[in-house]
């Protein structure tokens, strides 16, 4: 099961903004990020017999690790469908739980593509990465934790790919402390939530590009945006901001995020998120190479 992480208060965050500024470490998960949450909810709640066929499902890697966790934890098989670029820290973290790893293509669609042509070849239950229920009310535990911890939050900041842990930690705030504000943090390239906020659905960008290669879905997903679209706000922010808060969060805070965790970090150290109150960042992972940090480059 996934593991009740710490609620940290930083400091010099703190100081920069005038008030309490706390991190949500996802990365203390045991399969590095936030993904295993909605994961384990997502096996544990399939029935047996369709659980002990298989399950599969198509991420960039942090809901690939998930799943295979997951699946290694309660002796069934699981195929993860992750794409041609996927970080190499990612590719080890699943084949680490035993996930039969399937590469295919870059987006999102390839993925989804494939995983559909195997499951129903081979019978195997999906898994979704972030539009199912289950997913959601997995994901939504960060908030019930947060609330709990912090019961004067004023603030929370959430990195947005697909949306699935904002949407969760939007319904959760909204029924244990409705007057706390969201904010969905995304790269400028990979706007998926911004865009689907101005067309007032879920649209599908023609691609996207980011160091944060954990928040590049083409789209929201249609149950997410339902979920977030009253409670969140969006924000956008460079990868030359992405790239400084993660080295900062390793360098200063002795802390390996990934630059798709460090997302909400650096839309407060750039200025793009100024907060009042209580806030917290939710660091949503931590699977990269300690080593890469230092060489971490804007996309081109």
């Amino acid at each position: 099961m996934a593991v009740r992480t710490s609620l940290v208060e930083v400091g010099p965050l703190s100081e920069s903004v005038g008030h309490p500024v706390y991190l949500k470490l996802e990365n203390q998960q045991p399969s590095g990020a936030f993904k295993l949450r909605g994961a384990w909810t997502a096996l544990s709640r399939l029935p047996e017999d369709r659980r002990r066929a298989g399950v599969i499902t198509y991420s960039s890697g942090n809901h690939g690790q998930a799943v295979a966790w997951a699946a290694h934890r309660l002796g069934v098989r699981a195929v993860i469908v992750m794409p041609e670029t996927a970080p190499r820290a990612k590719v080890e973290g699943v084949e680490r739980w035993g996930g039969e790893i399937v590469l295919a293509g870059t987006t999102s669609e390839d993925r989804l593509a494939r995983a559909n042509e195997i499951m129903a070849a081979e019978g195997l239950a999906v898994i979704p990465p972030f539009d199912h229920p289950d997913i959601i009310a997995g994901q939504g535990t960060v908030g019930l934790e947060i609330v709990e911890d912090l019961p004067d939050v004023a603030h929370v900041a959430v990195p947005v790919g697909g949306g699935g842990l904002c949407a969760g930690i939007s319904t959760a705030l909204e029924a244990l402390r409705p007057a706390a504000a969201v904010t969905a943090v995304e790269p400028e390239g990979a706007a998926a939530y911004a865009a689907a906020l101005l067309q007032g659905e879920p649209v599908r960008l023609e691609s996207t590009k980011s160091v944060a290669d954990g928040l590049l879905p083409l789209s929201v997903g249609r149950l997410t945006f339902e979920h977030m679209r009253t409670r969140a706000r969006s924000v956008t922010i460079p990868d030359d901001a992405i790239i400084e808060a993660t080295q900062w969060l390793y360098e200063e805070a002795d802390l390996v995020v990934e630059p798709s965790g460090a997302a909400t970090t650096a839309a407060l150290r750039c200025g793009a998120l100024r907060p009042e109150g209580p806030t917290v960042l939710v660091v949503s992972g931590g699977n990269i190479d300690p080593a890469l940090i230092p060489t971490l480059q804007a996309m081109p």
